[in-house]
């Protein structure tokens, strides 16, 4: 075989080698509700940025705060107490028979679970929480409350293509208090911050926000003679108030006040994983490394 034909053979091979892959006809899918395109896999989109305040925790927080509240146990814990028989459900007098806990609410003296680096505090989500009396008489003047909330958080439903993102949920009436909040009743609304925009909302809310308060000394603790087993010391959630005046602090208000006809006070609850006995002063050790103040009167 000649060289010109040697030539030929590899020019002709390469041409059916690197040819255009044959077109593979995939449908279109749609939503069902909305009739718009879907894309065929599922897309969702998460942080760009690193956050500040999160590496901060990684970094500083979490190792204070396993130091300032580690307890040191020696040896196994003891086995609690039986109060009661455990339900059996092949005992023939226990089978059809109502169990009801014995001694009330064991939350409260239920000691914390032991310190570990697994277990150290950390903060889980931040909710948000107005209520609008004048929302029980028409539903429209949620409207304001819903518009700060918006801009508070910048959180909308499913935004993101976060499905667990629930946005500003209104908060209805459960039970009829005073005659005047009946079940089903809109009376306020609420949004709940995970993740960047939790962290987001912290540094915005201590750099600009309490700074700017004025006879605010920091959030009031209650006094050393408490009890440390009520159901709020257990329960690992600090929560204060700001009222209206605060909220025209925060800089997404700030920048276009007059496009809210009215600002409501709120309610911050600051949800940490904690629990036990002393589970509240662990919260409090964390958010101060966030930089939130607490005084004692």
């Amino acid at each position: 075989m000649s060289s010109s034909q040697v030539g030929k053979t590899i020019t002709r091979h390469s041409l059916t080698r690197f040819q255009r892959p044959p077109r593979i006809y995939r449908p279109i899918r749609k939503h069902p509700k909305t009739g718009l395109p879907q894309p065929p896999t599922k897309v969702i989109t998460r942080q760009f940025a690193p956050c500040r305040l999160e590496d901060h925790y990684h970094t500083t927080v979490k190792d204070d705060v396993m130091y300032l509240t580690y307890t040191h146990e020696v040896g196994e814990r003891k086995t609690p107490r039986q109060i009661r028989l455990k339900f059996d459900p092949e005992d023939p007098y226990s089978r059809h028979r109502y169990n009801p806990p014995v001694g009330g609410s064991q939350l409260g003296k239920k000691p914390a679970p032991p310190s570990t680096w697994e277990n150290v505090v950390r903060l889980e989500k931040i909710q948000l929480h107005t209520m609008v009396k004048e929302a029980i008489q028409s539903k429209s003047n949620l409207l304001p409350a819903i518009m700060q909330m918006k801009a508070l958080s910048g959180e909308t439903f499913q935004g993101g293509g976060q499905h667990a993102v629930e946005g500003v949920q209104i908060v209805t009436g459960k039970k009829s208090v005073g005659g005047w909040v009946r079940p089903g009743i809109p009376i306020g609304v609420k949004v709940d911050l995970k993740g960047q925009a939790m962290y987001d909302f912290l540094g915005t809310l201590t750099e600009f926000v309490l700074p700017r308060l004025r006879d605010f000394n920091g959030v009031v603790l209650p006094p050393a003679s408490s009890s440390s087993n009520t159901p709020s010391t257990v329960a690992g959630v600090v929560s204060f108030g700001l009222p209206p005046t605060a909220i025209s602090f925060f800089p997404q208000i700030e920048i276009n006040v007059d496009a809210y006809p009215k600002l409501y006070g709120m309610h911050i609850h600051f949800i940490t994983n904690a629990t036990g006995i002393g589970a509240q002063d662990r919260a409090r050790a964390l958010l101060s490394g966030f930089q939130v103040p607490f005084v004692r009167r």
